[in-house]
């Protein structure tokens, strides 16, 4: 990037890599906070070792946007030193959203800062998106972006690969690609899902193995709490039986009474969802999103699931 003379990079830095000190030597202009939720708890061993591993960021910049709607983002607040401009919806805040409207297509909100509102449309559905969006206008104006370049920069955006991701079948039901998984996501995807579904809420999801086992009932009571019927499938099971990664979902969307399926082969439980699809529904496939490959106990094996779909989408048509 250097060599091609680029200005600009914008980076996720995990926690892990904080943690782990993989970002020595580097320094940012912005970082940006912009929730917490459980995750990482196989690595972190709990959320305040979680907290304290995502707050080494602030350590290595010289703004810090912050998300005040966000329990720890208040905590963060009151522990890190930097410029800091605050963003919410809820909460008074430096850069807030108001007059949100949500469809299946995108979502449109007013973007005020500092006595001025700008009304800006992205295509991304979803009130966690909004929260996306005014992180990074957040993140514009420290750079001394102008209101126009920041929503031009939102509304150019089309689409990001395997985020709400949406594919529309001919039978009129909708099946969307998205990266949740972890119960705060499953929940943000579900409830924006929710917005536009005409008919009922599918959700075909499972949990990576060797990964934090707790968060595996609550993905499950979420996902139960949310969708209108479950497929319970396998994620990424790498060295763990994928039975057994399901066995510790169920109990969380059984305590919910949601009525559910358990197929453990992925892309079979995914053409189980689309071959029951009618008109209206959605249909949210969770937990993998962008990735091109499942990691199995022995070897890792293709698997894109929006060719899955689509080539499931064309046997229809047959």
């Amino acid at each position: 990037m250097n060599d091609n003379s680029l200005n600009y990079c914008v980076m996720e830095v995990s926690s892990h890599s904080l943690e782990l000190k993989r970002t020595f030597g580097l320094s940012f202009k912005v970082g940006i906070f912009t929730n917490l939720t459980q995750d990482h708890l196989d690595f972190h061993k709990n959320m305040e070792n979680y907290f304290k591993a995502k707050l080494k960021i602030f350590d290595k910049c010289e703004y810090g946007v912050i998300n005040v709607d966000d329990e720890y983002g208040k905590k963060a607040l009151k522990l890190v030193s930097n410029k800091i401009l605050t963003f919410g919806i809820e909460n008074a805040a430096d850069v807030m959203a108001k007059n949100i409207s949500i469809n299946e297509s995108g979502t449109n909100f007013i973007l005020c800062y500092n006595g001025i509102e700008k009304e800006i449309n992205i295509h991304l559905p979803g009130k966690f998106n909004v929260y996306n969006a005014l992180g990074c206008a957040a993140a514009g104006i420290a750079l001394g972006l102008s209101f126009d370049v920041i929503k031009d920069g939102l509304e150019s955006l089309a689409n990001v690969p395997g985020r709400s991701e949406k594919i529309l079948s001919k039978r009129g039901y909708t099946v969307v690609i998205d990266y949740a998984h972890t119960p705060d996501g499953i929940i943000n995807i579900l409830k924006s899902a929710r917005e536009y579904t005409r008919g009922r809420l599918v959700i075909v999801f499972g949990c990576g193995g060797d990964r934090d086992k707790t968060k595996r009932p609550i993905m499950g009571e979420a996902a139960g709490e949310l969708a209108d019927f479950c497929v319970v499938t396998s994620d990424n099971p790498r060295s763990e039986d994928p039975h057994g990664i399901i066995k510790d979902i169920l109990p969380g969307v059984e305590k919910t009474k949601c009525p559910y399926i358990v197929i453990e082969d992925r892309k079979q439980a995914i053409k189980y969802a689309m071959d029951n699809g009618n008109k209206g529904d959605v249909i949210v496939i969770a937990g993998k999103g962008h990735e091109t490959y499942q990691i199995l106990k022995d070897k890792t094996i293709h698997f894109d699931e929006r060719e899955i779909v689509n080539d499931f989408l064309k046997e229809e048509l047959q």
